[in-house]
């Protein structure tokens, strides 16, 4: 969970070791399953990094990306910029500290974003003018990268996931200052908006999952 508040500011020098605590390496192997999917992007728009794990790797898996990773809390960014100082990766990257509805996006300039444990914080509106914001920067084809929690179907899952939900969205409201209290259909806001989701993976028994939309449109 990851958001725009700069309350997490104090979070990022413990906010992997409360992640591993909470969900073991779960929530990375749902960062990073995917990566793969972006080895032939040119130019990446990561929004909400955090500390940094997903932006080492995936300048590690797309050598030849050109990647603008935007946050608004300046700890973690120092901390994703740390995590790719070396290697002439940096070269690649600009860091941007910035309000997701405040940054100023080029038209067409991107071929895939990313957005991973980042639009759980946000309302459905807000979701929605997200993707507003961002989809005139997508070129035809365009990936988006998508991992955050979900809400099972039925069963023991879904009231297992919305123990959690409880849980975390009452810490991140007193620790960070995020203010929404419930999970947004980030997934069925895409959809509906145009974008098809061509591959997913669960983890956490369902709470977890990890998937990829396309932009219907010739890739440029």
């Amino acid at each position: 969970m990851r958001s725009q508040p700069a309350g997490f500011d104090r979070l990022a020098p413990v906010y992997r070791a409360l992640e591993f605590l909470a969900f073991g390496r779960d929530l990375e192997r749902a960062r990073f399953c995917f990566v793969p999917e972006l080895i032939a992007c040119r130019r990446i728009l990561v929004l909400g990094e955090g500390d940094g794990r997903f932006l080492a790797r995936l300048v590690a898996g797309a050598p030849d990306a050109r990647v603008h990773c935007v946050d608004s809390s300046p700890a973690m960014l120092g901390l994703a910029a740390a995590r790719i100082s070396g290697a002439g990766a940096a070269e690649r990257v600009s860091f941007e500290r910035a309000d997701v509805m405040g940054v100023a996006l080029d038209p067409a300039a991107y071929d895939a974003v990313v957005t991973l444990f980042f639009l759980d914080c946000f309302t459905p509106a807000q979701v929605a003018a997200i993707e507003r914001k961002v989809r005139p920067s997508l070129r035809g084809g365009a990936l988006w990268l998508f991992a955050d929690f979900i809400l099972p179907a039925r069963g023991f899952r879904r009231w297992r996931a919305k123990a959690w939900l409880r849980i975390l969205y009452f810490f991140f409201h007193r620790e960070a200052a995020v203010t929404v209290r419930s999970l947004p259909p980030s997934e069925e806001i895409l959809i509906k908006s145009g974008f098809r989701r061509v591959a997913v993976r669960d983890f956490q028994g369902g709470f977890v999952r990890s998937s990829v939309f396309d932009l219907p449109g010739e890739r440029t």
